[in-house]
């Protein structure tokens, strides 16, 4: 018991085991990598690939807020229609039962 006590827990190591993995591929970009440093090209990753890459972000989040208004209200309309025709169904079932 004086053992269990005095044990601390170490972290689990975690390793990653890939499902894909393609050896010539991986070797091709080691080699354009040696390549690169030996020509003194440094990639810069604060530049996006393309010159004319413009972020299209502006709006977008209120256009799909939008459309999700939309297609909620479009469903609580489908929901009402459905309500609706239970109620009649079941009255004119409960008419019928108790009627005749």
């Amino acid at each position: 018991m004086a053992l269990k006590f005095l044990h601390l827990p170490r972290a689990k190591k975690y390793n990653v085991q890939y499902r894909f993995y393609d050896p010539v591929k991986e070797e091709l970009l080691e080699r354009e990598r040696i390549i690169k440093e030996r020509l003194g090209i440094k990639p810069d990753a604060t530049q996006p690939l393309d010159a004319n890459y413009r972020a299209n972000i502006k709006g977008q989040f209120r256009a799909a807020m939008n459309q999700a208004t939309r297609t909620s209200a479009e469903a609580k309309r489908k929901s009402n229609r459905r309500l609706l025709m239970l109620i009649l169904f079941l009255a004119i079932l409960a008419y019928l039962l108790f009627i005749w």
